[in-house]
């Protein structure tokens, strides 16, 4: 019975882990193909703003949830994890520690504090001259860094893929 119990426990965190990481994977993926190459066509002002926007909406519980869940999922993961084969194992720490090293750490270190620049900024009373200065000090680093979280979490979860196919 405890053993039954510990092997559901595995399963759902495994599967929840897995679940939180491909959307996340797939959300950072939809930004870096779609999302910053479409808005990166528009005028200073309007990408700013366009970015500003999209900033405000995507902090939300559905968001916070997803993104962040599995920092500490998969560190639960490779921990239930931990008697499994050595494969499966590296697989889900290594998946852990990338994920939040490449996503958590970038996020809070890096993307975060050039949306409180962007955020801070009253857009409006900008010159054209700031509005310039402005994009060039966030597209470039922002969009650089958040290839790093999208490269990030697919390999993630490619790991635990993998780990997911040798644990049988």
């Amino acid at each position: 019975m405890i053993k039954s119990m510990e092997t559901n426990m595995q399963l759902i965190v495994l599967l929840l882990g897995i679940l939180c990481t491909g959307l996340t994977a797939g959300l950072c993926f939809t930004w870096s193909n779609a999302v910053t190459p479409g808005i990166g066509q528009l005028d200073d002002l309007t990408f700013l703003k366009s970015f500003q926007a999209m900033n405000q909406a995507i902090l939300n519980q559905s968001f916070f949830v997803v993104f962040f869940s599995p920092a500490l999922l998969l560190f639960l993961n490779a921990f239930l994890h931990r008697s499994a084969n050595r494969t499966t194992f590296v697989a889900f720490l290594a998946a852990a520690v990338l994920f939040a090293l490449g996503v958590g750490l970038i996020t809070i270190f890096k993307n975060v504090p050039l949306n409180d620049i962007l955020e801070n900024s009253v857009l409006e009373s900008l010159s054209v001259k700031e509005l310039r200065k402005l994009r060039k000090q966030f597209e470039g680093p922002w969009n650089a860094w958040h290839m790093g979280r999208t490269i990030s979490s697919f390999v993630s979860f490619v790991l635990l893929l993998i780990g997911l196919v040798y644990n049988g």
